[in-house]
């Protein structure tokens, strides 16, 4: 198992979890509602995919869906309510860098390798 890889996992299952569990206890827009629940447990049910060694997503997808909480204020106009938009993004954030930083050492060690 490859102990990075299940690092970034497991920040990602972070992540979502904190997405998802935002609507209910501080983010308080009812736009926020649906992108934070959905984008969330994306993230949730990818990084478990990943984390049980059912293959999983990709550290691109994963990053992909940390884009799409990034720029949701924006997109679904909640970026006026303070906790729902920062709790989007930075869940968002991380599991941006989280995942593009795996994908990057991953290639590394696939040049070096080879």
């Amino acid at each position: 198992m490859d102990l990075t890889r299940s690092l970034s996992d497991v920040v990602a299952l972070v992540a979502g979890l904190v997405a998802v569990l935002a609507p209910f206890f501080w983010a308080d827009a009812q736009a926020a509602t649906q992108p934070l629940l959905i984008l969330g447990a994306l993230l949730v049910v990818s990084a478990l995919w990943s984390i049980l060694g059912a293959g999983g997503a990709s550290s691109w997808v994963t990053a992909a869906f940390g884009a799409l909480l990034l720029v949701s204020p924006w997109a679904f106009g909640f970026d006026g309510d303070s906790a729902s938009a920062w709790t989007a993004w930075i869940t968002g954030g991380v599991t941006v860098i989280v995942g593009l930083l795996t994908v990057l050492q991953v290639r590394g060690r696939t040049t070096v390798a080879a």
